[in-house]
């Protein structure tokens, strides 16, 4: 059950930081998607949505490896 719940905990906001590549790829090479009406909005938009999910993901490994004690000494509390 818990490696279910890690598995959520990792794929949604996963999910969330593919949909923000895709919309800054989009913007990128100028496709408007239908709830956006800039592209300069849509990129913005994406590039929150990916910074939003690497930050969830990049901050569960390192709180799992934390309590493993599997990082550099700069890393540990």
């Amino acid at each position: 059950m818990g490696r279910i719940i890690a598995l959520l905990i990792l794929l949604i906001p996963g999910i969330i930081a593919g949909v923000g590549i895709k919309l800054m790829r989009d913007t990128f090479f100028g496709v408007l998607v239908s709830p956006f009406s800039i592209l300069w909005v849509q990129g913005f938009i994406g590039m929150i949505c990916f910074a939003f999910g690497l930050y969830i993901v990049a901050g569960f490994i390192l709180f799992r490896d934390r309590k493993r004690n599997n990082v550099s000494a700069r890393f540990r509390k």
